[in-house]
């Protein structure tokens, strides 16, 4: 029987999922299915990751898009993994999970000041090394277990990610790839493989590192408990994957150098592609690997848009949710034709949410409006909705900027895909503060295709993971960039960056909240 499926797990912040592509990109069933990070009461800020429960619930998903595909699970060629990027399995001698926390999590401030306060140049050095600072990387969450859970950090044998968990589960085989291996910190971006001596510095263990394999090789095959637990035959062929972000970036064409991708979701990710490893002298943007060996990805992270705007929504349109239902339409339709009429600007009013990255010293504002005033012809509910988008854009701009400062390279256009491309408002936006051509995918989820070209090209399907994800990709519209529009936000950028610092200085005087400040920051 000829081998003609490929199978893609997704495992998300909050949900996993199995998706199921033919060869040239068509999905042929999905099935999700939510799950939650659950906070233990001891221990604020602690997300713990459920791998008996979770487990359960991906192999939910694989039964069932077996099911709804109709296909005969023979016929699957491999499969490959992706997942949410930072959080970290630990494993005891037997193999067996003995503690898991999620990409969310943030219990571990105190461990963060311990580390600064044991050399306050290291999180510099190992940024110059790996690309990571503290904020997200895993060495103060190991730390972390060290001092609080002494008793299990003895037990730790090995430290994963959850795309290699769900690979070890169906293949009883624990291997690291580098694009969600250099999330860690103690990845050496270079050589695309761990760097021991990151862990000693910190007096953690040296010896808890897994092999490493380059993304797209072949890991294993089922074995014949993962056959049991998910209805898959033995033996089809299982490939490594990838962290959400660089997948994402290949299930939308962007594996090359100087290709630049932007995901629009709750948080809004820039992704620009290089060919050297190279850090930022000033440590502000972080360093990856990409999912295609030879890349590497400069990535920059705006925080909270898709909250802001659902927020926003939730608070304030009420009527266009009560018209959209009538409809059988998204209230974000209506809203978006009124602010349509909001000229590029929004009269001059400025809002702040997420600042331009500044990875060693992360933090945001407290959320503000500005500049408007007590005209509602002017200054009505979509005035100050466009103004969330065009805030985005600005921020976006900013991580433009970020990237070419280190590289002295910038794209010749932008990639733009997830919720926030489903806009052709946004769209327009993010093209004219660019002044870039923006182009939107037909598939804007493009993380589990990214997976499934994984897969089909460790199973031979395609002569490389640039050629096939080209290959693959359809595009849906590009949008141009308005140039008085774009004139207008040129003019407008500089007084909102220092808009915005001003607002920043506030908060780190205390007087109000910032919106998000990482682990451990002392101001």
């Amino acid at each position: 029987m000829a081998n003609k499926y490929l199978l893609a797990l997704d495992a998300g912040t909050g949900s996993v999922r199995a998706v199921v592509f033919t060869p040239q990109g068509e999905q042929v069933a999905c099935v999700q299915h939510e799950w939650t990070h659950t906070e233990d009461p001891r221990y604020p800020g602690s997300m713990d990751f459920d791998w008996v429960n979770n487990w359960a619930l991906a192999c939910g998903c694989i039964r069932g898009a077996l099911g709804e595909s109709g296909i005969d699970p023979r016929e699957i060629a491999a499969i490959s993994t992706t997942c949410m990027r930072e959080g970290i399995v630990l494993y005891d001698k037997d193999g067996r999970e003995i503690w898991a926390c999620a990409n969310i999590d943030a219990r571990s401030s105190d461990e963060v000041g311990q580390l600064i306060a044991m050399n306050p140049e290291l999180e510099r050095e190992i940024y110059t090394l790996s690309g990571e600072t503290y904020a997200l990387g895993a060495l103060p969450r190991i730390l972390w277990v060290k001092n609080k859970l002494p008793h299990l950090y003895e037990q730790v044998s090995k430290v994963g990610m959850f795309n290699d968990w769900l690979i070890y589960k169906l293949t009883g085989i624990l291997q690291v790839e580098p694009s969600n291996g250099s999330t860690t910190g103690i990845l050496d971006l270079k050589s695309r493989t761990w760097d021991a001596s990151i862990l000693s510095r910190v007096g953690l263990k040296d010896d808890i590192l897994p092999q490493t394999v380059e993304c797209g090789s072949i890991v294993g095959t089922i074995n014949a408990k993962g056959s049991e637990d998910t209805g898959l035959p033995e033996g089809i062929t299982v490939v490594a994957g990838g962290g959400d972000a660089q997948l994402g970036c290949i299930g939308v064409g962007a594996v090359k150098a100087n290709q630049a991708a932007v995901f629009g979701g709750s948080f809004w990710q820039y992704e620009y592609n290089t060919d050297i490893a190279v850090t930022d002298p000033q440590c502000r943007v972080r360093v990856n690997c990409h999912a295609v060996p030879g890349l590497w990805q400069f990535e920059a992270l705006a925080f909270k848009p898709g909250l802001a705007m659902r927020w926003y929504r939730d608070a304030f349109c009420q009527e266009e949710i009560r018209r959209a239902a009538g409809l059988g339409c998204d209230p974000y339709q209506l809203m978006n034709e009124e602010a349509q009429k909001v000229p590029a600007g929004s009269h001059g009013m400025m809002c702040a949410f997420s600042d331009v990255m500044n990875f060693i010293s992360w933090r945001h504002a407290s959320p503000t409006f500005t500049n408007f005033d007590f005209d509602p012809a002017r200054f009505n509910k979509y005035t100050f909705y466009r103004a969330i988008m065009e805030n985005t854009a600005m921020v976006t701009r900013g991580h433009l900027d970020l990237v070419r400062e280190t590289t002295g390279k910038a794209p010749d256009e932008i990639i733009f895909a997830s919720g926030a491309s489903k806009s052709a408002l946004w769209c327009q936006i993010l093209a004219d503060v660019l002044n870039l051509p923006v182009k939107v995918p037909v598939v804007r989820e493009a993380t589990a295709l990214g997976a499934a070209i994984l897969a089909g090209y460790g199973a031979g399907l395609y002569a490389s993971i640039a050629d096939a994800a080209q290959s693959l990709v359809r595009w849906d519209k590009v949008y141009h960039p308005n140039p008085a529009n774009h004139a207008v936000f040129e003019s407008m950028y500089g007084p909102w960056r220092e808009v915005y610092a001003r607002q920043l200085r506030i908060a780190d005087e205390g007087l109000t909240r910032h919106m998000w400040i990482a682990p451990g920051l002392s101001l």
